[in-house]
């Protein structure tokens, strides 16, 4: 799996922006992680618009058929609306309809818990990471209740890892679940590829191939 130059430049910036950071993380799951990754840090305009058009790359590349992108509530929701933003303009100019949901049902008003374009035909779902996977099968939820079919998920990073209960990742349960591809604008072997590109990470580069060891995918 070579990388690629948007994924290249995806890096760049998240490691220039302190998104993506190199040491000694403690995960949820427990783990000590070499490398972190926290896309809640693209949080001004400049860095949102930059990630918009890193997502919409990827989806270009991923070759998933949709009609509607939803953005979960409440970090997939910018990421949904800088995403189409950049998929309107070259080099793709696709007019893509987007919504979210409300965490809250409204009653008055327009009410329901969807706001944006109506949630129907096929569905890309696009979010920061997938952890547990708990937050897709609220997703799931959503789009089955609406009679829209989840036609595949897009996350910023797959870490590859194994999940807490076997050999396979939550994006693999996922897959194997839904019957869905999964996809993300990078994977650790991708940063670990332009590690070693770089030639100046010795020794994280050793740390996350330690860590790879023991827990990839």
């Amino acid at each position: 799996m070579s990388i690629k130059d948007y994924q290249r430049e995806f890096i760049e910036f998240a490691i220039k922006n302190e998104v993506l950071k190199f040491g000694e993380f403690t995960l949820k799951s427990g783990r000590i992680s070499p490398y972190f990754l926290n896309a809640g840090l693209f949080n001004t305009g400049a860095s949102l618009s930059k990630i918009g058009k890193f997502y919409a790359a990827a989806v270009n590349d991923s070759g998933i058929e949709h009609d509607i992108i939803f953005g979960p509530a409440y970090k997939g929701v910018p990421l949904a609306c800088t995403t189409v933003i950049a998929l309107a303009e070259a080099p793709y100019n696709k007019d893509t309809p987007y919504c979210f949901n409300r965490k809250e049902k409204k009653d008055h008003g327009e009410g329901g818990t969807i706001v944006g374009s109506p949630l129907k035909g096929k569905v890309l779902v696009i979010d920061d990471v997938i952890t547990a996977g708990t937050a897709i099968r609220e997703s799931v939820q959503i789009i089955e209740d609406c009679k829209a079919q989840l036609a595949g998920v897009l996350v910023a990073v797959d870490r590859q890892e194994t999940g807490k209960n076997g050999d396979i990742s939550a994006i693999q349960e996922v897959e194997r679940d839904f019957g869905i591809p999964v996809k993300a604008i990078v994977t650790m072997s991708h940063i670990m590829e332009y590690m070693e590109e770089q030639g100046t990470y010795g020794a994280y580069l050793a740390q996350m191939r330690t860590y790879r060891e023991k827990y990839g995918v």
